[in-house]
């Protein structure tokens, strides 16, 4: 079963409603990142659920994901996270039909969203200071800001350079694509020369396989347990070594789980 939801065309559609021995295009999109690109097609983009506590757990997908339905709900398969959630929400509604206050059961349900798989994308561009592809991780508004000005320059997308930038922190954050207007000043004879290459090979799509840390369900359950919470609930245990576990790798190297921040989510 593959790691991501939707690739390709179906991907960029679905953005509307609101590793291997090869180097990962993965390239670390922090606030204050700036890249001058190409856009080789607008559908060089994939949809995947990760899942992640921000400082505690870095983003992962899982080795054997839940199948989803059209809307993202999941109809079987459920992970270890998927369970952990579900049975927080079961004991959120219980604890409202027993008459607990709001806030008490919002606590109940801010937890339990902690450890729902979230939507996320990967968009591919053409990197015109190394002349390769390079791919960064966005949530679903992010996809949404960066994909409308692929489709309003859709059709000269061949003769269009831009910049990719990422400012601000926390609610705060912005990402954004501008055209480059003045390519004599802002591009240097390489970046010209490299953005004239850009048709020579399409993103491979085999790419975005490099891009995302996989765990298996011993991991995930580690993970759960890093997190805070209680395996034990369902009926779940681990080895002593589990609070040990290292899952704070560097976001650019390929696999690594991606550090995403309260910015980067998608609400």
């Amino acid at each position: 079963m593959s790691m991501f939801t939707k690739v390709g065309a179906e991907a960029a559609a679905a953005g509307n409603d609101n590793g291997g021995a090869k180097e990962s295009p993965m390239t670390s999109f922090k606030s204050g990142s700036l890249f001058k690109v190409g856009v080789k097609s607008i559908n060089n983009v994939a949809e995947y659920y990760g899942y992640s506590i921000f400082n505690k757990v870095n983003t992962f997908v899982p080795k054997n994901p839940a199948t989803r339905n059209a809307k993202g709900f999941i109809s079987s398969g459920q992970t270890v996270w998927d369970k952990a959630s579900e049975l927080l929400y079961a004991e959120a509604n219980a604890a409202k039909e027993a008459g607990a206050s709001e806030d008490a059961v919002k606590v109940i349900t801010d937890e339990a969203y902690l450890y729902k798989g979230k939507k996320r994308y990967l968009r591919a561009f053409y990197d015109l200071t190394t002349g390769k592809d390079i791919v960064v991780d966005l949530s679903p508004k992010q996809e949404q800001t960066l994909k409308s000005v692929i489709e309003d320059n859709v059709d000269d997308l061949d003769v269009i350079t831009f910049k990719l930038a990422k400012k601000g922190a926390g609610t705060a954050a912005v990402v954004s694509l501008n055209a480059i207007v003045k390519v004599e000043r802002d591009l240097t004879d390489e970046e010209r020369a490299n953005f004239a290459k850009i048709g020579d090979e399409p993103f491979d799509f085999a790419d975005f396989e490099t891009c995302l840390y996989v765990a298996d369900e011993e991991e995930q359950t580690k993970n759960l347990v890093i997190a805070g919470f209680d395996i034990g609930r369902l009926g779940l245990s681990i080895g002593a070594n589990a609070s040990s576990s290292n899952n704070a790798q560097t976001p650019s190297d390929a696999g690594a789980p991606l550090d995403i921040s309260d910015d980067d989510l998608p609400f």
